[in-house]
């Protein structure tokens, strides 16, 4: 089984910015990497994904989307989603 996280940010995006910390301290725990993707300058994934927001986070499970957050997700929540995979 493999797990990615994909985070989708936009430059300027407040709630973006609220995330970072949050993606941050989740990874540092749970040993997990987040990766930060700008959709501003990687436009292929808005359609691939049906991106309407920022922050959006995926969960992958083998390349497939298993769990979808729009907007800031608070650690507790985005960890317990993460555990259900590891």
């Amino acid at each position: 089984m493999t797990l990615r996280v994909l985070c989708f940010f936009q430059p300027g995006c407040m709630g973006c910015m609220e995330q970072e910390p949050i993606n941050a301290g989740v990874s540092k725990s749970l040993q997990v990497r987040i990766e930060e993707i700008d959709a501003v300058k990687n436009p292929q994934y808005i359609s691939m994904y049906q991106l309407t927001a920022t922050p959006t986070l995926l969960v992958l499970v083998d390349g497939n989307v298993v769990e979808r957050f729009e907007g800031v997700v608070h650690a507790e929540q985005l960890e317990a989603a993460l555990k259900k995979y590891l």
